[in-house]
C-alpha cells in the first residue's frame, strides 16, 4: 500500500505547485479522483494561464464551474485569462458606455487590454473561490493547480500586495483602468489572504522530480511562500524510477544511470525541504492521462493498465537533430531565437545549448531569460567566449521603471502629485510594464547579433505577448497615417528576425500544449520556425522493459509534432545530466556520435 501523507488530516483548500513539468496537473486530477472515492465532493480549479486539466479528462473545461462526466462529484473550473479579462472590462465600461463619447469608449478599451488587466481579472476569479464561501459551499474540498512556480509566487503575494496598496490609497496613472473598482474587492482579497495563511484551512501541496533543480525550485518557492504565512507545507515526490526498472534490466546503462542521478539529487535535497512531511510517487510506465492512469498514481497496487511494451520502439522518419537546426539559424548572421513552451520541457537546456553552439563558431549571442525562475546560470556553470549570459530580473526593472517615471513626470509635478506619482507606481501593476520595457529592449538587439531568449513558461510568457500587441496597437493607434515604425510585436511576427522554437516532450500532455501554445501565437500573427521534442527515450533506444513501455507510449506524440511542424528536432533521454558548457555542447553533435546525454 502507497503511503501518502500529504492526504492526512486535510483542509479545505489545497494548492500543488512546483516547477513546470513535475506533474502538478496530474497529481492535482488524481487528488481530486481519490478523494471523490471517498464521498467527497471536489471542485478542481486551474489558475494556470495555459491550463490542461480538462485535456487530461477529455473533456472541455472553461471559464465555468463544469462537471466531470466520468467522475460524478467531480467539478472543475479552468480560470480562462482571456474570458476573465473581458469580463472584467465590461464591469468597468458597460455602466458608462452609453454616457460617455465613442472615442473615450475605445480609449478606456484600449487601456483595459493588457497583461496587467489580464492578470488582475483571473486573480479576481482566484480570490472570490477562497474568501466568498459561498461559491464553494456544495464542496467539501477545493483544489488548485497552480500554474509554475514564478508565476504561483506572484499570484499568492497579490491578496498581500493589493491589500496593502488599497490600504495606504491606491493612485490612478499607470493602471487606472485596471485599478478602477478594486476598492470594492478590497474585502474579498483580505478574506483570501486570511485563507492561505491558516494552517487549518489551506495546505501547500510542494510538487517536485527527484532532480537537482527541481529540488532547489520547491525549497525556493516554500521559503517564498513560508514568508507570506503559508507554512503548512507538505513535499511530493514525483516520478521516481521504480527499482524494477534497473534490477529487470541490470545491463541497461540508462536505467542505472537515471536512478542513481534521482538518489543523488534526493540525498542532496536542500535544507528547506528536510523537516517537511514527504510522499513518494513513483514513476508509471505510461502517460498519466485518463481516469485509469490518474487512479493508479496513487493506487498503483490497484491498477490494471495495460503493459505496452512489445518490440523496440523506433524512431519514424522526417525528424533532425540541434545541430541542424543551428545550421539553419547561423546562416542568417543575427536574429532573435525565443525558446517556448510548457514549463519542464527543457527550453532552459535547449536555449542554452543553441547559444553555446552559436557562440563556439564565433558569434557574438546573448542568451538571456524572462523566466521568474530562471536557471541559465546553474545551468551553464561557466562562462563561453562571445557568449554573454543576462535575466531580465523583474524586481530590477521595477525599480529602474520607477526611478524612471519620477524622474520624467514626476518631474513636472509639485510634493503632491508626485506624492500621488509615486503611489500608483506601487501598484502590482507596474510589474508587467517593467518586465515589458526590458524585453522589447532585448527583441531590438538582435538586429546586430544572435539574442537567445530562454521563455517564462507557456502561460506568463502569453501575458507578455499579450503587453507586446498592446502596445503594438496603441502605437498605431497614435501614429499619423504613412509614418514609418517597428514595433517589437513586428518584429517578432517577421520570420527573418525571430524563430520562435516550441520546445516540447515526447508525451500526450505537453504536445497538446504545446499545440495550444502554436494556435495562440497564430492569433498574434507568429508563426513558430521549429519544434524541438526534448528527452525522447524513443530516441535512446533503451533496453530496460519499463523503459521500452515507455518509449512505445511515446509514438502517437511523435507523430502529432511531426504533424504539426515541418521542422522538428529530437533530443534523446540519455545518461548524463546537461549542466555545464561540456554537457550541453553534447546536445548539438548528430544523434548517431558522441555519449548519450541526458537532455531535461
Amino acid at each position: 500500500m502507497l503511503a501518502l501523507p500529504f492526504l492526512d488530516d486535510l483542509p479545505r483548500f489545497l494548492f500543488f505547485t512546483g516547477k513546470g513539468g513535475v506533474g502538478k496537473t496530474s497529481l492535482a486530477c488524481a487528488t481530486a479522483i481519490r478523494l471523490v472515492g471517498h464521498g467527497k465532493r471536489v471542485l478542481l480549479t486551474s489558475t494556470d494561464p495555459a491550463s490542461n486539466v480538462g485535456q487530461v479528462f477529455g473533456v472541455r473545461v472553461g471559464n465555468t464551474i463544469t462537471p466531470v462526466p466520468t467522475v460524478p462529484g467531480l467539478d472543475a473550473l479552468e480560470i480562462d485569462p482571456q474570458q476573465a479579462a473581458d469580463a472584467y472590462r465590461a464591469t468597468i465600461i458597460d455602466p458608462v458606455r452609453d454616457l460617455l463619447p465613442a472615442a473615450e469608449i475605445s480609449a478606456m478599451t484600449e487601456q483595459l487590454s493588457g497583461a496587467c488587466t489580464t492578470e488582475i481579472a483571473s486573480f479576481n476569479e482566484f480570490t472570490s473561490l477562497l474568501a466568498d464561501q459561498t461559491a464553494t459551499a456544495a464542496y467539501d474540498h477545493v483544489l488548485f493547480d497552480t500554474a509554475p512556480t514564478g508565476h504561483t509566487v506572484r499570484l499568492l503575494r497579490l491578496p498581500g500586495e493589493w491589500t496593502t496598496y488599497l490600504s495606504d490609497g491606491k493612485g490612478d496613472v499607470s493602471c487606472l483602468g485596471p485599478v478602477a473598482g478594486l476598492d470594492r474587492l478590497r474585502h474579498d482579497y483580505a478574506g483570501a489572504l486570511a485563507a492561505l495563511t491558516d494552517p487549518t484551512r489551506t495546505r501547500l501541496v510542494l510538487v517536485t522530480r527527484p532532480q537537482r533543480s527541481s529540488l532547489r525550485e520547491a525549497a525556493r518557492t516554500y521559503e517564498e511562500l513560508s514568508e507570506l504565512g503559508m507554512t503548512n507545507a507538505h513535499l511530493v515526490v514525483n516520478g521516481v524510477m521504480p527499482a524494477h526498472a534497473v534490477t529487470s534490466a541490470p545491463g541497461d546503462e540508462l536505467a542505472r544511470a537515471v536512478r542513481s542521478r534521482e538518489e543523488s539529487a534526493l540525498a542532496a535535497a536542500p535544507d528547506a525541504l528536510a523537516a517537511l512531511p514527504r510522499t513518494t510517487l513513483p514513476l508509471l510506465a505510461v502517460n498519466t492521462v485518463g481516469v485509469p492512469a490518474l487512479r493508479a498514481l496513487l493506487e498503483p497496487e490497484a491498477s490494471s493498465l495495460p503493459d505496452p511494451a512489445g518490440e523496440i520502439a523506433s524512431l519514424p522518419g522526417g525528424f533532425t537533430d540541434l545541430r541542424g537546426l543551428v545550421d539553419e539559424l547561423e546562416a542568417g548572421g543575427h536574429g532573435l531565437v525565443m525558446c517556448m513552451g510548457k514549463g519542464g520541457v527543457g527550453k532552459t537546456t535547449v536555449a542554452a545549448a543553441v547559444a553555446l553552439e552559436l557562440a563556439s563558431r564565433g558569434h557574438e549571442v546573448l542568451l538571456t531569460t524572462t523566466d521568474p525562475a530562471a536557471h541559465l546560470n546553474e545551468t551553464l556553470q561557466a562562462e563561453a567566449p562571445h557568449l554573454t549570459v543576462e535575466r531580465i530580473d523583474p524586481q530590477v526593472a521595477i525599480e529602474g521603471y520607477r526611478e524612471r517615471v519620477m524622474a520624467g513626470k514626476g518631474k513636472a509635478l509639485d510634493d503632491a502629485g508626485r506624492a500621488v506619482l509615486a503611489e500608483d507606481l506601487k501598484s502590482p501593476c507596474t510589474d508587467e510594464v517593467a518586465v515589458f520595457q526590458q524585453f522589447s529592449h532585448v527583441v531590438f538587439r538582435a538586429r546586430k547579433q544572435f539574442v537567445v531568449l530562454d521563455t517564462a513558461p507557456t502561460g506568463h510568457t502569453l501575458l507578455l505577448l499579450d503587453a507586446t500587441g498592446s502596445y503594438h496597437r496603441e502605437i498605431t493607434r497614435q501614429m499619423s497615417e504613412g509614418a514609418h515604425f517597428v514595433t517589437p510585436l513586428m518584429r517578432l511576427q517577421d520570420p527573418a528576425q525571430t524563430k520562435v522554437v516550441i520546445v516540447t516532450l515526447p508525451e500526450t500532455t505537453p504536445v497538446l500544449e504545446a499545440e495550444e501554445l502554436q494556435h495562440d501565437l497564430a492569433r498574434a500573427g507568429i508563426t513558430p520556425w521549429a519544434w524541438v521534442v526534448n528527452g525522447s527515450l524513443t530516441a535512446a533506444a533503451p533496453s530496460a522493459p519499463f523503459l521500452q513501455a515507455r518509449a512505445h507510449a511515446e509514438a502517437e506524440p511523435l507523430t502529432s509534432v511531426r504533424e504539426l511542424s515541418r521542422r522538428v528536432a529530437v533530443l534523446p533521454l540519455l545518461t548524463r545530466e546537461p549542466v555545464g558548457a561540456a554537457a550541453l555542447s553534447e546536445l548539438t553533435r548528430p544523434l548517431t556520435e558522441g555519449t548519450l546525454i541526458d537532455a531535461q
